[in-house]
């Protein structure tokens, strides 16, 4: 049994914008990196194994919060903890989609964990490259803070509470905040969502 920390990136250009970034490599915009500077981490979490997706927003985030936060544990970049490809799509809307694609779209998003842009990946794709890692996690219990993206935490979120994604969760994975989970051999189950990175010294449940 092992407890996972995951966090979004700092804002982007395209964050701020509602873009879709998927795999596109977009570099925090200077208001995102004056908002990571005021982020902190629970105090239990930091001396964990520190993974990070490779696009250069999260590696940027946890750039600055190593620097703003004393014992940090080892870095590690993890491949499989990049975001979910929207392909042909990345740097659009859903509103420009919706509105180009009309029910076309509609019908694409009531696939839920199955919904895909045209090339890229589904939420299920992205599931199945997260179990592995998550196994590799618990076998080791290896206590794992990770900075990655909306599409990942959604994915994991699903995992654990068994949200098919064709409506709305039944809670909302808020920015600037930390979200726990415990993976083992019962598979991922959530410990706590919405932990305010803006609190400093909250405790991590499981820790």
């Amino acid at each position: 049994m092992a407890t996972l920390a995951i966090l979004r990136h700092g804002p982007t250009e395209w964050t701020a914008a509602r873009r879709l970034q998927g795999r596109s490599d977009i570099a925090l915009s200077d208001a995102g990196r004056d908002e990571v500077r005021t982020w902190r981490l629970p105090d239990a979490v930091v001396g964990w194994i520190w993974a990070t997706s490779p696009l250069q927003r999260c590696v940027e985030t946890a750039a600055i919060l190593r620097e703003t936060h004393a014992g940090a544990g080892p870095l590690l970049v993890e491949p499989r903890l990049i975001e979910m490809s929207y392909s042909d799509w990345e740097g659009r809307t859903i509103a420009e989609l919706r509105a180009t694609y009309g029910q076309a779209m509609t019908d694409r998003e009531r696939r839920g964990l199955d919904f895909r842009a045209p090339g890229g990946e589904s939420p299920r794709d992205l599931q199945d490259r997260l179990r592995p890692w998550l196994d590799e996690i618990a076998v080791a219990e290896r206590n794992t803070l990770a900075i990655a993206h909306k599409g990942v935490m959604r994915a994991l979120y699903a995992l654990a509470s068994g949200w098919d994604m064709r409506d709305k969760p039944s809670q909302r994975l808020l920015p600037d905040s930390i979200h726990l989970f415990a993976t083992g051999r019962a598979g991922l189950r959530i410990v706590g969502l919405n932990r305010s990175l803006h609190s400093a010294g909250v405790a991590a449940e499981g820790a």
